[in-house]
């Protein structure tokens, strides 16, 4: 049905924008979001008698290099998806088959953007790095909503779309 490849759409233009908005508030406002990200890679604010701390990271150089890749993996992220929604949009009253290969844009940057939050976030800075240990710089209740969110979102655009009736 047309209003499937509609919603289709619509929710990766919605996951597009809510990555576009979160990179330009890191590129924005960096130093607030730099703050997090390298109180994070200190471990500085992780349970006192951890014996995780060997893991941290001190050079205020590394600290830099991970949020740009970081906010870089994002802006990746929100492209991608811009490019997938207006592609799809395009596609929409296309062959099942015209419009099942439009996707690719979309996927491409909602597998990015749920590897970002779960791997980046979750993976690396809530289990390596100990970020759940902190009770001032923990994101992994934001990261788990970002990347349910976005999943959710890449299964739905990945299911097979029939011929419209419309």
């Amino acid at each position: 049905m047309l209003i499937t490849r509609l919603s289709k759409t619509a929710f990766v233009a919605a996951i597009a924008f809510f990555a576009t908005l979160v990179a330009f508030g890191n590129i924005t406002d960096y130093g607030s979001n730099f703050a997090f990200v390298q109180h994070v890679l200190l471990m500085d604010t992780i349970f006192p008698d951890a014996t995780i701390k060997y893991r941290a990271i001190t050079s205020p150089g590394l600290h830099n290099a991970f949020y740009i890749l970081i906010i870089a993996a994002e802006t990746l992220t929100a492209v991608l998806c811009w490019i997938g929604a207006f592609t799809m949009l395009g596609h929409s009253g296309d062959s099942a088959r015209g419009f099942n290969r439009s996707k690719k844009w979309a996927i491409g940057g909602l597998a990015l953007g749920f590897l970002v939050w779960q791997v980046a976030f979750l993976s690396i800075g809530g289990e390596w790095f100990g970020m759940w240990m902190s009770s001032t710089w923990n994101g992994i209740e934001s990261a788990f909503r970002f990347f349910i969110t976005i999943i959710a979102v890449l299964i739905f655009v990945s299911m097979p779309d029939g011929e419209t009736t419309d």
